[in-house]
């Protein structure tokens, strides 16, 4: 069995409320409570749980999503006034970027965690991940 990831603890003020904001961006439902989780389950079967906590650092998570995923979660976060930047030091407000020819955006949810998507993985060694059958 080759190594895959399977979940990721996201520490949140509110769980509930940061697992519905990430969920609405990216297009996905948020998932049934579990524990003291409040799950999103992403394409790849990888679940971020979000945890209620007050005491954490951000953590960064990249979302890779093909051409018109990208169209759709883009234009959500420009319609709700989600500031963006093309980079992930806070750089390039405002705009993408258009690394490897595809193209990537950061923004923060609630938390302060910084959250990206993008259609080529860095590098470009993986691009026929975003190509799904």
């Amino acid at each position: 069995m080759s190594v895959t990831l399977d979940h990721i603890i996201i520490p949140a003020r509110d769980k509930k409320t940061s697992a519905e904001f990430l969920a609405r961006l990216l297009g996905v439902e948020v998932g049934a409570p579990m524990g003291p989780f409040v799950p999103v389950t992403t394409g790849n079967g990888v679940t971020l749980d979000y945890m209620d906590s007050e005491d954490f650092r951000w953590h960064h998570c990249a979302f890779l999503v093909s051409e018109e995923e990208f169209d759709a979660i883009f234009a959500r976060i420009k319609e709700a006034a989600i500031p963006y930047q093309a980079n992930p030091d806070g750089s390039g407000a405002g705009e993408i970027n258009r690394r490897d020819g595809g193209r990537g955006v950061y923004f923060d949810d609630p938390n302060g965690h910084r959250m990206e998507v993008l259609t080529v993985p860095y590098g470009g060694w993986k691009q026929a991940k975003t190509e799904r059958a």
